[in-house]
C-alpha cells in the first residue's frame, strides 16, 4: 500500500505559511480522548510527535481501530464536510504535540484564496482515499479474525 500523504509538505510554501499562521500548539496526553464520534468537528490537527489511534465503535461499547497516526500525519478532515461532526473517534495513544487549527478560521482563509481551497481540499481528498483503503483492509481483517463466515 502506498505511503500516506502529508498535508502541510504538500501544499505550496505560499499555501502552507498561510494555513500555518493559523495554528496553535496543542499536545494531549496519552490515553486521552481528542474526540468522539458524532462530536461536533470544529477543527483538526496536523501531528507532531506522538501516535493517534483511530477507532469505530461497533456492537455496544467495542471499538476497532482503523487507523494509527503519527508525525505528520493529518487528524480530523470532518469540520471541512457539512454536517461537521466526527465520524470515528480517535484517542492519544502516547503523549502527543499537535498544530491545531480552527476549522471556522480556516475555512474563512480559503473563502479569500480559492487557489488555497482547491489545493487543501485536493490534498486532503488523497488523504481520506488512502484512509478509506487502510480502514477497509483494518475492517476487512477484523471481520475475518472474529466475525465468522467468509470474507468477499
Amino acid at each position: 500500500m502506498p505511503t500516506a500523504l502529508r498535508l502541510l509538505p504538500a501544499l505550496s510554501p505560499d499555501h502552507r505559511e498561510r494555513l500555518m499562521s493559523l495554528a496553535r500548539e496543542v499536545s494531549f496526553p496519552a490515553d486521552g480522548k481528542i474526540f468522539e464520534a458524532g462530536g461536533t468537528a470544529d477543527r483538526f490537527w496536523v501531528i507532531r510527535s506522538g501516535t493517534v489511534s483511530l477507532y469505530q465503535r461497533v456492537v455496544g461499547e467495542r471499538r476497532i481501530s482503523v487507523a494509527t497516526l503519527g508525525p505528520g500525519d493529518l487528524l480530523g478532515w470532518s469540520w471541512l464536510f457539512p454536517p461537521h461532526h466526527w465520524d470515528f473517534g480517535a484517542e492519544a495513544f502516547s503523549p502527543v504535540r499537535a498544530y491545531e487549527f480552527d476549522a471556522g478560521e480556516v475555512r474563512t482563509l480559503c473563502d479569500r484564496d480559492p487557489a488555497l481551497e482547491l489545493s487543501l481540499t485536493r490534498t486532503i481528498a488523497a488523504i481520506l482515499a488512502h484512509r478509506l483503503e487502510t480502514t477497509r483492509a483494518a475492517l476487512i481483517e477484523h471481520y475475518a479474525r472474529h466475525g465468522g463466515g467468509s470474507v468477499r
